[in-house]
Parts: C-alpha cells; sequence; structure tokens
C-alpha cells in the first residue's frame, strides 16, 4: 500500500514542485492550461516559473441517462467548442440525440458562465503547433481530464505534456495515448483521494480564481519573461553555476553550495527566484567539481571549501 510520505501545503505549493520539474525539461515556447478550478493555483505557478503564458481549459461532463454520474463525454471549451462522446457509454445506457442535445446546452450554459467570470474579454491561447502543458491538482478517475485532451488534441498542438501532483497509476494509465509526455509527483496505486495529499485542499471561490488569473495575466509572468537564464562555468576550475539575471538587476547573490547542499536543492532555487523576482541576479554554483563530489569526504573537508570559495569569488 503506497504511504503518503510527504504533503503539499497547498496548491501553490504542488504548483512550485511541478514548475521545477518541467523547468528541466527545458520545454520549447510552452502555453499553460489549467483546468478549474483545482489547477488553476498549480498552473499560475508553472506558468510563473516558465515564463509562459496561461488559460483555461474549461470542460463540463456529460452525464449519462438516469446515472449523471458516469460520463457519456464532456464539452470541451476552447478556440473551437468541441464535443466528445464516448460511444460505449452512450450505446450502454441508450442516450439519443435529443438526449446528448439537452444535455449539450445545460453544460454549455455553465461553460459560458465560467468563460465571461474568470476570463473576461481575455484573448484565448491557439495550441496549434505549440507544446502545451495540461495542469489539474490531481486526477480521481482521468475521465475528465481524458475528455479535455481529446477535445484539445482537435485543436494541434505539437506536444501535448500533461502535469500533475498525484494520481492514481490506473486512472493515468488511460490518459498515457493522449498525452506525448506525462509528470506526476505522487504516482499511486492506494488511491485515498486527491485531498489526502494536501495540508490545505479548500474549495476555490470564484472570486480566487479572477484574483489568481489576473495575477499571472500581468505583473508575475512579465517578471518571470524578462529574466535570463543560463548555465555558467566559473574559472579557474570550471565550476557550473546557474546565472539567473533580471533585465535591471539591482545586484547579484551568490549561492555558493559544498557541505550536503548542491545548486539543484529545491530550497536553494526557491529562494533564488524570490530574489530575482526582487530584480536581484542570483548565481548558484557548486563548490567541488563533479569528479570531486564523488568522493563524500570532500563534502566536509572545511579547508578545501574555503579555499574554493575564495577562488570562485574572486573570479565572479
Amino acid at each position: 500500500m503506497d504511504m503518503i510520505t510527504q504533503k503539499f501545503l497547498d496548491r501553490a505549493d504542488a504548483g512550485r514542485v511541478l514548475a521545477r520539474l518541467l523547468a528541466e525539461m527545458e520545454l520549447d515556447d510552452p502555453l499553460i492550461y489549467a483546468l478549474p478550478r483545482g489547477g488553476v493555483p498549480v498552473g499560475v505557478e508553472v506558468a510563473k516559473r516558465l515564463g509562459a503564458p496561461l488559460d483555461l481549459l474549461l470542460v463540463r461532463k456529460i452525464g449519462a441517462p438516469r446515472n449523471p454520474e458516469v460520463a457519456l463525454g464532456a464539452l470541451v471549451e476552447g478556440a473551437d467548442e468541441q464535443i466528445v462522446i464516448n460511444e460505449n457509454v452512450r450505446r450502454a445506457s441508450g442516450a439519443d440525440d435529443a438526449y446528448i442535445a439537452h444535455a449539450v446546452a445545460e453544460q454549455r450554459a455553465e461553460l459560458e458562465r465560467r468563460k465571461a467570470l474568470y476570463l473576461g474579454n481575455r484573448a484565448r491561447l491557439d495550441p496549434r503547433g505549440r507544446t502545451v502543458v495540461v495542469v489539474d491538482d490531481g486526477l480521481a478517475t482521468g475521465a475528465t481530464m481524458k475528455a479535455a485532451l481529446i477535445g484539445l488534441k482537435r485543436f494541434g498542438p505539437a506536444r501535448i505534456v500533461v502535469a500533475l501532483p498525484v494520481a492514481p497509476k490506473s486512472a493515468l494509465q488511460d490518459i498515457y495515448d493522449q498525452a506525448d509526455d506525462i509528470i506526476c509527483v505522487h504516482p499511486v496505486t492506494a488511491f485515498l483521494g486527491v485531498g489526502a495529499f494536501y495540508r490545505d485542499f479548500h474549495q476555490l471561490s470564484d472570486d480566487e480564481m479572477v484574483m489568481l488569473l489576473n495575477a499571472v495575466g500581468t505583473a508575475s509572468s512579465q517578471v518571470a519573461q524578462s529574466i535570463h537564464k543560463r548555465q555558467v562555468a566559473i574559472p579557474p576550475l570550471g565550476l557550473i553555476g546557474d546565472l539567473a539575471v533580471p533585465k535591471t538587476p539591482r545586484g547579484i547573490i551568490l549561492f555558493a553550495h559544498g557541505s550536503g547542499s548542491s545548486r539543484r536543492s529545491p530550497r536553494n532555487t526557491y529562494v533564488a527566484e524570490k530574489f530575482n523576482d526582487e530584480g536581484f541576479a542570483t548565481l548558484l554554483f557548486d563548490l567541488l567539481t563533479p569528479e570531486e563530489g564523488k568522493d563524500r569526504r570532500n563534502v566536509f573537508d572545511i579547508s578545501s571549501l574555503n579555499m574554493a570559495r575564495c577562488s570562485a569569488a574572486s573570479s565572479v
């Protein structure tokens, strides 16, 4: 049985974890799609880290006759509306064209309400020929995500990446044929529900949704896009470092890692990102070369680390 070894603080925390994994993939000019409501706080953090635009992938389930919990299909809203019908469920439930037309009309009204409230007149993203990242706060059955992906594929994206904090392995299997890549922090066998992996899993209000979307649509994404990042080699030993420089830096902060930590530490990269948001350049580098790092004794050799620090600092 799977054990929950570490819970996310909230959806934003889960988004930051996913964002670090996605950043390592070096996706080419990605677009971020979030499934509301729970996927939006996750998507906001991903969009901020990748410096990418964020849009909503609005989906409404179409329930089967006399059994609305069973997904007969889904209505997927986007640049063009898509209706996805599960033909097996349609035959088994006896749903006719009149029933489907009525159910679609009901769900379309709710989609239009949410679209107007959450997005207003905001221009929608066009995924055609692009890399898209679809995020949610987790999967249960995967039916809604599968419908969303089927609808999204009809718009012609070049690559689809699904990013999830948690999901049962069985649900992930059901969407493998609809995505090019799937990133899941906690793929589990014994599923206890998405909320079991969060300390704060409150239901998001419409006001929270609007606030989150406005935030990522203005300052946050603009700041992320203005930060230039690259890997550097620091002489004389060629120590590897990760340099991030805002458009008009207020100064530079050095993160020198040696005794058990590294420039890849999630805690250190998170702190560096906060400094970047405030206008400071950052340089995270390891005090040991990859070869030196293989010997654990070097990690705690304080005198050698001090010499490396002085040498590297004088070269920066």
